[in-house]
């Protein structure tokens, strides 16, 4: 998908205050660190549209970005391993808890995954909530340049494994590298192909 324009509507902490939910939208979460901005940088071919950091748990809010004035991104806050007091995470929990459950336009969640560890079980966690409430999500696997093709493939294979101890089939799962750009077209590919499906069933 060719990029046209990408910018930054509004951060908040509640999803009432959220854009009209008037374009397909689409949410990326993963614990602190996983490259969540830099994937969306690179998404949408801007270096700063998301703001990184080295800081675990740098993103608090709840991020909108429209992409060619017709799809939402959405930067959500990471999980795990920040460094604040557990009464502020479990505010973040509860926040985006209820994003993720009450937005109606809200097609896909990529939760992105580090290739270069095995399973997580927060990870694994978060994922069996979002499979429990019928919330459609992603495996989107980040930073598969840091290993080897047969590093990466035995990494995928034993998370596909453990996956399948619990779910009777798997998400879509998509590679990605935000330095080498693998997996672009992939995401695009996915997002564009679920915006047609979205506006056939709204006809």
């Amino acid at each position: 998908m060719k990029i046209r324009s990408a910018e930054f509507l509004i951060s908040n902490t509640d999803h009432r205050k959220c854009p009209e939910a008037k374009f397909p939208e689409y949410a990326f979460i993963g614990r602190s660190n996983v490259g969540k901005s830099s994937l969306i940088n690179m998404l949408c071919e801007r270096k700063k549209l998301a703001k990184t950091s080295t800081t675990p748990g740098k993103t608090q809010l709840i991020n909108h970005f429209l992409i060619n004035e017709h799809i939402y991104l959405v930067d959500l806050p990471g999980y795990g391993f920040a460094k604040v007091s557990k009464k502020e995470r479990e505010k973040w929990e509860k926040m985006i808890h209820t994003y993720l459950n009450q937005r109606p336009n809200l097609l896909y969640t990529f939760v992105l995954l580090d290739s270069r560890l095995p399973a997580q079980k927060i990870d694994l966690e978060f994922m069996a909530k979002l499979g429990k409430k019928g919330l459609p999500f992603v495996m989107l696997f980040t930073k598969i340049d840091k290993l080897s093709s047969s590093t990466l493939n035995k990494n995928l294979a034993d998370y596909k494994k453990t996956m399948l101890k619990e779910w009777a089939e798997l998400p879509p799962i998509i590679t990605t590298s935000s330095e080498s750009k693998i997996g672009k077209e992939d995401v695009w590919n996915l997002i564009e192909q679920t915006n047609r499906d979205y506006s056939i069933s709204l006809h």
